[in-house]
């Protein structure tokens, strides 16, 4: 769904049109849902806030003065996995990674995981915004409130930890 389609379906869900509810929900809860999850990296948090984002999108719709709508409900999505996630460990829970499906207990997969859960936040924020939500720099660092060359140098630092963490490497913060 496009800016300006999301747009018209705010109108819409400021009359509270369900049906524009149920299309905007459809379209943005598979990337609002990872972005979450990558920030929290707690699936029983990330529902947590996944419910409270779209309650609020209903109850509360933006105003007519959104221009990205996307960039703006994955800022909330972010604003509140942040939120959540201040003051607790940084280490990712081991239940997180015991409860997974067949399907998603291949090796591959759970090395990725792994290795995005190890990274510190505000890189793993910015790939999480960039890679499942979508945007591009310039949003994240209106997202994040750092300039753009910030955020460009922490998403390639976390794509080289990555790369590292992946071939075999251990990561090692800087």
């Amino acid at each position: 769904m496009t800016d300006g389609e999301l747009r018209k379906k705010f109108d819409l869900i400021r009359r509270k049109d369900v049906k524009a509810f149920e299309e905007v929900y459809s379209d943005m809860k598979t990337p609002v849902f990872t972005v979450i999850l990558r920030i929290t990296r707690s699936r029983e948090l990330s529902e947590d806030i996944f419910q409270e984002l779209f309650v609020r999108l209903f109850t509360s719709p933006p105003g007519e003065t959104v221009k990205k709508p996307r960039a703006y409900i994955l800022q909330m999505a972010h604003n509140l996995a942040i939120d959540a996630v201040k003051g607790q460990p940084r280490l990712a829970d081991i239940a997180d990674f015991e409860n997974l499906s067949a399907r998603e207990a291949d090796e591959d997969a759970y090395d990725a995981r792994q290795a995005l859960a190890a990274l510190p936040l505000k890189e793993r924020r910015i790939v999480a915004l960039h890679i499942n939500g979508g945007l591009k720099f310039r949003e994240i660092a209106g997202i994040t409130g750092e300039p753009l060359g910030t955020v460009l140098w922490r998403y390639r630092k976390a794509l080289d930890s990555l790369r590292k963490m992946l071939e075999g490497g251990s990561y090692e913060k800087k």
